[in-house]
């Protein structure tokens, strides 16, 4: 009875170990302290693509379609929170200030994450794919 209770504490510490040490794995993989584009092609009339840069810290600057924010990311395995902060007040036209507001929302709303190939999904009720910039 007490090897049967030994074996089976042993068992769940065991178990607790990698579910840990995997968590901590895919928060490694996280690209913090890299530029990732969104994988979308310029507006019209435009070269901008908005792009996403994550320190350690989980502070983030997004640059979105005419505006940048700051936000703050929280990755915990593969889960992912997205809190936006102060944004900037550029003058847009009314379909990059709907866009901006539309990649915004999108983003906030993002609930887990995980590579697909070379590409950074973010997963809500919108999918958003991010490449990292190679140049």
């Amino acid at each position: 009875m007490v090897r049967t209770s030994v074996a089976r504490a042993f068992a769940l510490g065991l178990m607790g170990l990698v579910i840990s040490a995997a968590c901590a794995l895919a928060q490694e993989d996280f690209p913090f302290e890299h530029e990732l584009l969104l994988d979308a092609h310029p507006m019209k009339g435009s070269k901008r693509i908005p792009n996403l840069s994550v320190e350690p810290d989980g502070t983030a600057t997004i640059d979105l379609w005419c505006n940048s924010m700051q936000a703050q990311i929280n990755v915990n395995g593969e889960a992912i929170s997205i809190s936006a902060g102060e944004k900037s007040n550029q003058s847009c036209a009314p379909e990059r200030q709907q866009a901006d507001d539309d990649l915004a929302a999108a983003l906030v709303a993002v609930t887990s994450w995980r590579w697909d190939g070379e590409s950074l999904l973010l997963i809500g009720p919108k999918t958003l794919r991010f490449r990292q910039q190679t140049n």
